[in-house]
């Protein structure tokens, strides 16, 4: 018997040891110098190779990815030990660990001013525009893409650019022949998601398909939001009706699947771009992101360096961390950093108390509604899980045939929705805590929901604890156009100040981000949960996920007016013709709390198409330049060199401080100094012989001074510089706020606008 307990016990350990061994294994980016492959190797795949093999008991299979353009090196399986062995080769730069990156998740074009027909670019028309952009290849990394939706129809295009160098996969569910002359490339990368989820081990979990389709429903929205074809008769289940339409409706379309079901991760993402830039992408669009982080540990940013030296323009979500201060991700100045703003569509509902109060809300909720009759309302008054109506919450003796006030945050909106139904509810208001304030969301709920902001929430909440017999009913109202004040900043965009380069002005600008309609993957229902058996063409989400390809297909068309313009021309474009002022002709406000926004929450300002295309003038950025940025920086020539990927770099030309960078804002930050002098360069884009004034705006507790303050172009292409000179004024605390301004170069045709935020402290 003992000798049986025995060998128990050594078969647990022996299976312990092997389940820790397997768990061990893990993915390492491994930075390598490039130059340094011995003439051995033919190619720097078999150095990689050979490298790996040198380590004891590594397997063959552990190089998952062999790098060429985005980045210098590979992406391998390794346990810590043998990552450690490879740092020490005179040939690796560094080793790290893989990191997880999430997603960011009809009317858009007429708010823009798209569908009218006017000087929309010097001397062209719309149709001209639409013409030239067929030649112009948006690249999405993304979820993948549902390929039979009608936004990816190519009627009347003509032939796939001869540039083009990529291809659609093959996969069980996924045929090349669904890829047509719109949606030209479809490619996943899922070796870093495999070996997370325990890929190639005995103890693997159950996985998705390696297939570009989109079984999660965001890529296909993000991809036909940047250019998707015109679709007449389109809604979410009746809400928002009218034609959908992309940004770019004749760019091309190629998608790169680098997020699955547990997240989006670095050596996919990193993969994917690689490939991308092979292929002959002209824009790339990411809705996705992590932390801040430093340049040289964020694959993104790495990434996107190595498409904007190739003349790629790079467009990213800033995250959905909001409101709360210095929460961006994607912040690297090569990088456009797109946030949020609302729509002047609305989808209103209202919750009818039984004192006869009609509190405001807005909902997607398309199925039968409650009725006139109001039923029992009620507000759990224990647990915060109760409150917030977590899975397995609610009691059913209590929430039985009622409508449940149920707070917004912790889990998925939708979700609530999912947990009353569950416990027995007929209805829920879903009320806004103040991490979330007076935004409302609308979303296609699961039964009658009508979602609130904080104010009204807490009044709800009072009624619901306080009458002895509280009764509601909900109420929805379909569409409604037209709404004012629009735009406002959302509260969950994200907000700077930028915590890796404080003296880099992020998020750059915002788009449309709130309550967007556009194609969705028919594999999942319009909430995203698996109980969810509705299917749709077409959905209604939020996020700088949505704001995100928004710009990404007006740099599209920007390029394709301006094919000679670098990607730093076409941000400057977008970012220097923002503007700041709503439908009201009042500044910005912000959803959070009603307040005036700041550049901190939208940049340059809400993106204006039509003036984008003719700026007058542009701040343009070189590789050198921006090499000279990253040599400011408390960075080791080693970790410049990830970046750039160039064996030589020294860092002999740096600038004295990083917001020297030629870029269309300011961020000043004073710290110990009372006086900072930034030089720029503007480049004339627009007509010989123009002239331009400059008009400066600034708090009282800062002079701002200007020279020369005329510009004056004799031709086009000129370039000419400025230099602006910050001084603090003598008294202003130390731990003064931060405060804002602006400086315009302005003439009878252009306003060329810049932001300028101020800070005393490394906040």
């Amino acid at each position: 018997m003992a000798s049986m307990a025995s060998s128990t016990f050594f078969l647990s350990f022996f299976l312990l040891v092997l389940c820790l061994t397997v768990t061990a294994k893990m993915t390492y980016i491994v930075h390598m110098k490039h130059q340094d492959k011995p003439l051995s190797f033919e190619t720097h795949h078999d150095w990689y190779s050979s490298s790996l093999q040198s380590l004891s008991s590594t397997p063959a299979d552990s190089l998952l990815y062999s790098y060429t353009t985005a980045f210098n090196g590979f992406a391998a399986s390794l346990d810590p030990e043998q990552a450690e062995s490879l740092s020490k080769l005179d040939s690796v730069l560094g080793v790290y660990e893989d990191t997880i990156y999430t997603l960011h998740t009809t009317r858009t074009p007429q708010f823009l001013g798209l569908d009218t027909e006017f000087g929309l670019w010097a001397g062209h028309n719309t149709q001209q525009l639409e013409q030239a952009s067929r030649d112009v290849i948006i690249g999405v990394l993304d979820t993948g893409v549902w390929p039979e939706s009608k936004s990816f129809d190519d009627s009347d295009m003509p032939q796939i650019p001869s540039k083009w160098r990529g291809e659609c996969e093959s996969a069980p569910d996924f045929s090349p022949k669904l890829c047509n002359k719109k949606l030209i490339g479809a490619r996943s990368f899922s070796k870093g998601y495999h070996m997370a989820t325990g890929g190639g081990e005995i103890y693997k979990k159950p996985r998705e398909i390696e297939s570009p389709r989109d079984k999660d429903g965001h890529g296909t929205h993000t991809a036909s939001t940047a250019a998707g074809s015109h679709i007449a008769n389109a809604s979410l289940l009746g809400y928002a009706s009218g034609t959908a339409r992309g940004m770019a409706t004749q760019a091309r379309v190629a998608t790169y699947k680098v997020c699955w079901e547990t997240g989006c991760f670095g050596s996919d993402i990193l993969a994917g771009m690689d490939r991308a830039i092979q292929d002959g992408v002209d824009v790339l669009s990411l809705s996705l992101g992590g932390g801040s982080a430093p340049y040289y540990r964020d694959t993104i940013s790495i990434g996107a360096f190595t498409a904007m030296e190739k003349g790629i323009f790079v467009s990213c979500s800033a995250g959905n961390s909001g409101p709360t201060k210095a929460t961006l991700a994607n912040v690297a100045p090569w990088i456009m950093t797109i946030g949020a703003g609302t729509l002047d569509r609305d989808f209103p509902a209202y919750a009818v108390l039984g004192n006869q109060i009609h509190y405001n809300g807005v909902s997607l909720y398309s199925g039968q509604g409650m009725g006139k009759k109001a039923v029992g309302l009620v507000y759990n008054k224990g647990s915060s899980s109760s409150n917030l109506c977590l899975p397995g919450s609610l009691d059913p003796a209590l929430v039985l045939g009622k409508v449940v006030v149920c707070d917004r945050g912790t889990n998925a909106r939708v979700e609530k929705g999912a947990v009353v139904r569950d416990a027995g509810g007929v209805g829920m208001i879903l009320a806004n805590t103040p991490v979330s304030g007076e935004e409302l969301v609308a979303d296609s709920h699961l039964l009658p929901c009508v979602a609130v902001g904080m104010k009204v929430g807490d009044l709800i909440r009072k009624y619901a604890r306080s009458d002895p017999n509280p009764t509601a009913v909900l109420v929805f109202g379909g569409t409604v156009l037209n709404v004012r004040p629009s735009p406002v900043v959302a509260a969950f965009s994200s907000r700077g100040p930028n915590m890796v380069t404080p003296q880099i002005l992020k998020p750059d600008v915002i788009g449309p981000g709130v309550n967007i309609l556009a194609a969705w993957s028919e594999a999942i229902g319009p909430t995203g949960l698996a109980k969810d058996s509705r299917r749709t063409k077409f959905n209604i989400i939020s996020g700088t996920s949505m704001s995100c390809p928004h710009i990404s297909g007006l740099a599209a068309l920007i390029k394709a007016a301006h094919p000679e313009w670098s990607p730093s021309a076409i941000k400057s474009a977008l970012m220097t013709t923002a503007y700041i002022q709503d439908n009201t002709n009042s500044s910005l406000r912000d959803a959070a709390d009603g307040s005036l926004s700041n550049p901190w929450a939208h940049g340059a300002g809400h993106v204006d198409p039509q003036k984008a295309l003719s700026p007058g003038l542009v701040y343009d950025i070189s590789t050198e330049e921006y090499i000279a940025f990253l040599c400011s920086l408390d960075y080791t020539i080693d970790h410049v060199r990830t970046i750039v990927k160039r064996p030589n770099i020294t860092c002999s030309t740096k600038f004295k401080d990083p917001g020297a960078l030629n870029y269309p804002s300011f961020s000043v930050l004073f710290g110990d100094k009372r006086v900072v002098r930034y030089t720029r360069e503007l480049t004339n884009v627009g007509p010989a012989r123009s002239i331009y004034k400059v008009t400066v705006n600034g708090p009282s507790t800062v002079g701002i001074a200007v020279r020369p303050r005329t510009l004056v172009f004799k031709s086009a292409g000129e370039k000419k510089r400025y230099t602006v000179t910050f001084v603090a004024k003598r008294g202003t605390s130390p731990m003064a706020r931060s405060e804002f301004g602006s400086i315009v170069w302005g003439n009878a045709q252009n306003q060329v606008k810049s932001p300028v935020s101020f800070s005393w402290t490394l906040f």
